[in-house]
């Protein structure tokens, strides 16, 4: 199902059909995953992870367009690493629920042999996770976390199913900003990239701070789930990218972000489309894709 096809239920007053949860899935309170699932109209949520969507809604009501705009970067990202690098796999830290155009399904459309790793710390995204890569020998998923990056990257999964002497995709799409400390959040992703091979790329999605005052119902509704957000400065999330070189835009705002000459092409709105975007200016969140150049 394309991003065009899918539709958010609650704006229609008709919930998505309550999937039963498996076990130690616990759904007495609202999920990140699942709220950014509902956002995306798909149905891996439930009635709590939805009346936190309509919340955050009513405090961010661009939240859910600023959802696929960011799902749209990440489907772009991964477009353009296949088609004008070459890149062939991927490694998606904190992937979040399969939901719409996961990166298996947007890569091996291109070429049915990309492989990818995903990698969630959530229970939750391992039960479906399963599921759904039954038949795909070409993709995993993985338990664990962000925080363990330098011993993830060390473990026999990974390097049986990828291969350390080509260039790797890495995306840390809409993940490093529930990472609380800087100076942690620096050091995982400065240790991935000198573990990753020379001519990999890294995609990062962040939330951002000068405008969180703008908003604070509604990254009060995002606290209360599991995890809370940590709003960074242009400036700060921009040291995520030192030791790289920016494509495109660069590190830009979401509604803003673009591939430009090197894009290879029109985005492809039959799969993505978003619609007018200029809602989202001032959205409190920024995006870029960079050559790791360590």
């Amino acid at each position: 199902m394309s991003l065009k096809d899918s539709s958010s239920m609650g704006a229609s007053g008709v919930e998505p059909a309550e999937q039963p949860p498996a076990p130690d899935i616990d759904i007495t309170k609202p999920h990140i995953a699942r709220i950014y699932d509902f956002f995306l109209g798909g149905k891996h949520n439930y009635a709590v992870d939805r009346q936190a969507a309509e919340q955050v809604l009513k405090a961010m009501p661009d939240a859910r367009l600023a959802a696929r705009v960011n799902r749209r970067f990440l489907i772009e990202s991964v477009r353009w690493m296949m088609r004008e690098t070459g890149v062939r796999q991927f490694l998606d830290i904190g992937s979040g629920l399969p939901t719409q155009q996961n990166v298996h399904e947007v890569a091996q459309a291109i070429d049915k042999d990309a492989r990818v790793v995903y990698i969630d710390n959530d229970p939750l995204v391992r039960v479906h996770a399963e599921a759904l890569l039954a038949t795909d020998p070409n993709t995993i998923f993985l338990t664990g976390d962000l925080r363990d990056g330098t011993a993830l990257l060390d473990r026999p999964e990974i390097r049986e199913h990828l291969d350390f002497s080509e260039p790797i995709g890495l995306l840390l799409v809409a993940v490093l900003h529930f990472i609380q400390d800087n100076a942690e959040a620096y050091a995982i992703t400065d240790a991935l990239y000198e573990a990753l091979p020379p001519g990999s790329y890294v995609a990062i999605s962040h939330a951002m701070r000068p405008d969180a005052d703008s908003y604070p119902e509604g990254y009060a509704a995002y606290n209360r789930a599991t995890g809370s957000l940590t709003l960074r400065t242009p400036e700060e999330i921009g040291r995520f990218f030192e030791g790289c070189t920016l494509i495109g835009s660069g590190l830009s705002r979401l509604a803003d972000w673009h591939l430009g000459d090197s894009g290879g092409g029109p985005r492809d709105d039959e799969v993505t489309a978003i619609g007018d975007t200029s809602a989202l200016k001032d959205f409190p969140g920024m995006c870029g894709l960079a050559r790791i150049d360590r």
